[in-house]
């Protein structure tokens, strides 16, 4: 690694501060100096670039200290899960392709039972590099430190039961989910829980997105969980991991203007009526959280990256990070003080208003989840849009983008907005090869 950064330090060293001495100058015509300029800047282009791309994947993929980790809590029994054996035994699954877009939770594609898959793991604080044990025991004494050894079934049931209540509210259906998570944690189906069994699924319960992968696992747009190993866990992989496929490495941005990126982005994206059933697909996942079986649900990010779909076009959250159970963004906002709305902010852009006389957040956000989705949609689905309904479909766009209030008082209104969304592009494409 230290020897690589050194010799492209060398190479960028050479062409900015080695030019041509002038007797050489001359001989050469200056066409050719300037082929050799051009040379020389392609160069040093190329070897920023090299550079840059090789000190991000450093510091972004990290998924040999993630196995590290949970490897040796498996080995000295601390955890268990059904993706154990595979990953730190066999080597049955494996990590392929670096996809993290931060080194605290890492991603990965990956291959498991002669399946592609996705493995994801949380790196919760910085990691020495030589991976000593005192770094793994710290991580070990905040990441599986419930249930101690002791608890019964009953009181681990119990704390499922508070935890659960506490994250999703209180819903009659938390019983059957508390049930499910002692199912899926029992890895060897003998009827009983182990202690590593109960901190492996404890643990796991703690990263938001695996909570919701639990609570809407019957939903269609989510994807499925194949396994786990401590708080490691794979899930199905989705073909596309955005709406456009076009990604530019945050270091390239500034080199690539804007407009060029979205044009490339438009020719690139499926054709139209496959758009338009992604489309329907992200707008059922908006109805389906919207009061869901376990609670309500907020798009706390919305972004395009965090929307995939797979090779049938049927779309598939692909980052549910960004997707906020109700209960937690009310406990953010609740005797909140502010000064604006902009300090009543959960996540990116849950944004409830800021009482002024008192100083406090009210405990509503005011863009739905629906307005948001709109709003990343009107570019993506108004090209090449057919042009008998662009025009309708552009203004219901425009009256979905401009949706607001709070959502205890505009269910009716959300749901009507929504349903002419979907009957208009469902009209369009049913009965062809794209539905």
């Amino acid at each position: 690694m230290m020897m690589m950064r050194r010799s492209l330090r060398r190479l960028v060293h050479l062409v900015l501060f080695c030019p041509l001495s002038k007797r050489l100058q001359s001989r050469i015509p200056a066409i050719k100096v300037k082929y050799l300029f051009l040379a020389w800047l392609g160069i040093f282009v190329g070897s920023w670039v090299v550079y840059m791309h090789y000190s991000s994947y450093s510091e972004l993929c990290r998924g040999h200290v993630c196995q590290m980790i949970i490897c040796d809590h498996y080995r000295r029994g601390i955890i268990s899960g059904s993706s154990c054996r595979d990953l730190c035994e066999e080597n049955k699954l494996v990590f392929q392709h670096c996809l993290s877009s931060t080194p605290t939770y890492q991603v990965y594609s990956g291959t498991w039972k002669n399946k592609e898959v996705m493995i994801k793991c949380g790196i919760e604080e910085p990691l020495r590099g030589d991976g000593s044990p005192d770094s793994v025991s710290r991580r070990e004494l905040t990441l599986f430190d419930k249930p101690t050894r002791g608890t019964s079934m009953d009181e681990f049931r119990e704390m499922l039961l508070i935890f659960l209540r506490s994250n999703l509210g209180e819903q009659p259906s938390l019983g059957n989910l508390v049930g499910r998570i002692i199912s899926l944690a029992d890895v060897n189906q003998d009827g009983k829980v182990s202690l590593a069994e109960a901190k492996s699924v404890w643990a796991l319960l703690q990263v938001n997105e695996f909570l919701l992968m639990v609570a809407l696992h019957e939903k269609e747009h989510t994807p499925k969980l194949l396994g786990f190993c401590g708080d490691l866990y794979v899930t199905e992989r989705v073909a596309h991991t955005s709406l456009y496929r076009l990604e530019v490495p945050r270091y390239l941005q500034p080199l690539v203007p804007s407009a060029l990126h979205s044009s490339a982005n438009r020719w690139l994206a499926p054709a139209w009526p496959r758009r338009a059933k992604i489309t329907i697909g992200l707008l059922e996942f908006v109805e389906e959280i919207f009061h869901g079986s376990y609670g309500s649900y907020y798009i706390c990010d919305a972004s395009l990256r965090h929307v995939g779909y797979n090779s049938k076009y049927d779309c598939k959250m692909t980052d549910l990070r960004s997707v906020a159970t109700e209960m937690a963004v009310r406990g953010f906002l609740k005797n909140r003080h502010c000064e604006h709305n902009s300090d009543c902010t959960y996540g990116k852009d849950c944004t409830a208003t800021c009482d002024k006389l008192v100083k406090q957040c009210n405990g509503e956000v005011v863009q739905p989840n629906l307005a948001k989705v709109c709003h990343l949609l009107q570019a993506y689905l108004l090209f090449g849009a057919p042009p008998e309904i662009k025009e309708d479909l552009q203004k219901q766009l425009r009256t979905c983008v401009t949706l607001s209030g709070l959502a205890s008082q505009m269910e009716v209104h959300h749901s009507l907005v929504l349903n002419n969304l979907k009957t208009l592009l469902w009209k369009k494409i049913s009965n062809t090869k794209y539905s």
